[in-house]
This record gives structure tokens, C-alpha cells and sequence, in this order.
């Protein structure tokens, strides 16, 4: 532990488990004070940190999102990072897109999308106030190789993308930096809990990947640290793809 975020307040939505939990826990161990925002068990897991918050949070819900920004500042002063992490995916059936439900797409990408712009439209405010910010985006590989038969899924990732990239332009001039990470298939609880998921995708996975092993929520945390510490002040508008050399981007 460096200290390099001693003093920051982290918001990492979807944080209760999986990849967001680990992530949580890379910015607790370099200082930051955590804030877990969940639909599910976000008080629980935020007895695991020092000083942790949890939020009870749909991150697809306005109202939510707007109290989930005045709370952190009430209850901590600030807002340093925010990390969207929180997305659908392993329960997601994988089927050709013709069949797909238009409930289904439009309910991936209000959790997948509309959570991430939904939060940082409530969190920028008091980050231009205090002269500065840090957030990023989890993404996937999958918009990059074009994986079928999650459609929805594909697509939703892909707009996070084009998301970074066009806050990065609109708040560089706060001082506000907004970088994405997009990692492989990843064997995080949610993943765990979907055996028909691993079946479908880890050999093929494993297989495509320059370094051949499963993907551990662990392995997307570094560069996620990296993003928002003191090493990345110049960075800005950039996805890291984190799948073990199955992309080169």
C-alpha cells in the first residue's frame, strides 16, 4: 500500500461482489474511503472497509442516483472517483438476436448505459467544485472482437466506449479525467453462479487468449487503480482492454 489515494472518496457502483468488489478493495488499499453502491447487499459489503459506505442504489433510477450523490457528499464531504461498474450480464441468455425481447435490450441498456451517464451527470457537480475528478467505465472485449448472440450486451458495451470518450472531451476542462477498462470473460461471482455461462464461453475463451488461463476479477483492479491515482493525470478518453492478449487494442 502506497497511500496514493489517502483522503479520496471512491463511489463504485455494482460493488457488493465480483469484479466491482475487487475493485473496491484495490482502491481501499492505496487509501481511498469506500463507498459501496448496490441494488443488493451494498451495507453488508461495505463492512469490509474501514469507514465504508453502504448505499442501497438502482442505478438505473434518476431518483436513486441523485440521492446516492447527495448522501456521499453529506455523509464524507466529497466525491473523488466514481467507478461504473454496475451491469447485467451472466444472466443474460445468450440467443440470435431475433429473439431477444425488446423489454430485455431496453432493461441492458438502462442498467448497462443510462446507470453510467445517470451518475456521472450527479456526481460531476461537486467534482468541478472541488476542482477535479476521476471516474471510469467498465466496458467489455466483447464490442471489440464482435462476439454474437448477446447482442444487447455487445452493444451496450460498445456505447460505454463512445461514452468515455466524449465526457473525457466535454470535462477535460474541469479537470474531470474519464477513462474506461474492458475486460475478458472474467470468472467473478456473478460468472460462478451461471454454470450454462461458463460452459458456453470459458474454454473458448481461455483458448483465444495470449496468456491461457481464466480471468480473475483481481486482474482488472491494477489498471483501474493506475486510472485513478497520480500516475494517470495526463490520461484521459482511453480504454484498457484487460483480456489476458485476446485483443490487441
Amino acid at each position: 500500500m502506497s497511500g496514493s489515494l489517502e483522503g479520496r472518496v471512491a463511489i463504485v457502483t455494482g460493488a457488493a461482489q465480483g469484479i466491482g468488489n475487487a475493485i473496491a478493495k484495490g482502491l481501499a488499499a492505496e487509501g481511498a474511503r469506500i463507498v459501496v453502491a448496490d441494488l443488493n447487499r451494498a451495507e453488508e459489503a461495505a463492512g469490509e472497509f474501514e469507514d465504508g459506505i453502504g448505499l442501497s442504489v438502482d442505478v438505473a433510477d434518476e431518483a436513486q442516483v441523485e440521492r446516492m450523490a447527495r448522501d456521499v457528499v453529506e455523509r464524507c464531504g466529497r466525491i473523488d472517483i466514481l467507478v461504473n461498474n454496475a451491469g447485467l450480464y451472466a444472466s443474460l441468455q445468450m440467443r440470435p438476436f431475433t429473439e431477444i425481447p425488446v423489454e430485455e435490450w431496453r432493461q441492458v441498456m438502462d442498467v448497462n448505459v443510462l446507470s453510467m451517464f445517470l451518475a456521472t451527470r450527479a456526481v460531476v457537480p461537486h467534482m468541478r467544485e472541488q476542482g477535479g475528478g476521476r471516474i471510469v467505465n467498465i466496458s467489455s472485449g466483447t464490442p471489440f472482437r464482435g462476439v454474437p448472440f448477446l447482442l444487447h450486451y455487445v452493444t451496450s458495451k460498445g456505447a460505454i466506449v463512445a461514452l468515455t470518450r466524449a465526457l473525457a472531451k466535454e470535462l477535460g476542462r474541469d479537470d474531470v479525467l474519464v477513462n474506461c477498462v474492458a475486460p475478458g470473460f472474467t470468472m467473478s461471482d456473478g460468472v460462478r453462479e451461471h454454470p450454462e455461462v461458463i460452459d458456453a464461453l470459458r474454454e473458448v475463451s481461455v483458448s483465444a487468449r495470449t496468456l491461457q488461463r481464466d480471468q480473475e476479477p483481481e486482474d482488472v483492479v491494477g489498471a483501474v487503480v493506475f486510472l485513478c491515482g497520480p500516475g494517470a493525470t495526463f490520461v484521459t478518453g482511453q480504454t484498457i482492454v484487460i483480456d489476458g492478449g485476446q485483443y490487441f487494442h
